[in-house]
């Protein structure tokens, strides 16, 4: 009986790109107060709580990774993340939906597809996990 640990991998990756996710900007804004081009960029920093959640659920994926001989917990702190990078994801188009401009309309950038991204990975993870938890069960019933 081998025990794959990509579920680590995947974790691994859905921190990553949630912590890229972080440093990129979201959308363009038509300002006209802003210095060049009349644009300017809104980033999730420009959103504390949002920045904070962001955050929060990088660092629950980066702890899952550790866990890996509590299975449960785990599958907790995943499937936690993966609701926090849902919020996340609606949470970013509401605010570019809903925001209006007398300079224009808002120009979207391609950071919701990190936390996509995050999510599929993170969905991985989950169920690389609960493969794992299936292995562990038939072997100790064999026993």
């Amino acid at each position: 009986m081998v025990i794959q640990r990509w579920q680590s991998v995947w974790l691994l990756v859905a921190t990553i790109l949630i912590a890229v996710f972080c440093f990129m900007p979201m959308a363009i804004v038509p300002d006209a107060a802003a210095a060049e081009n009349g644009m300017s960029m809104l980033m999730p920093s420009d959103m504390p709580v949002f920045l904070t959640v962001n955050l929060l659920a990088a660092v629950l994926l980066f702890m899952s990774i550790f866990l890996y001989k509590n299975t449960k917990r785990q599958k907790t702190l995943t499937l936690v993340s993966m609701l926090l990078i849902v919020v996340m994801i609606v949470t970013e188009t509401l605010v570019l939906f809903n925001w209006n401009t007398e300079a224009g309309a808002v120009e979207w950038l391609g950071s919701i597809f990190l936390l996509l991204g995050a999510l599929v990975f993170a969905a991985l993870a989950y169920r690389g996990i609960s493969k794992d938890q299936k292995l562990l069960r038939a072997a100790d019933r064999l026993r």
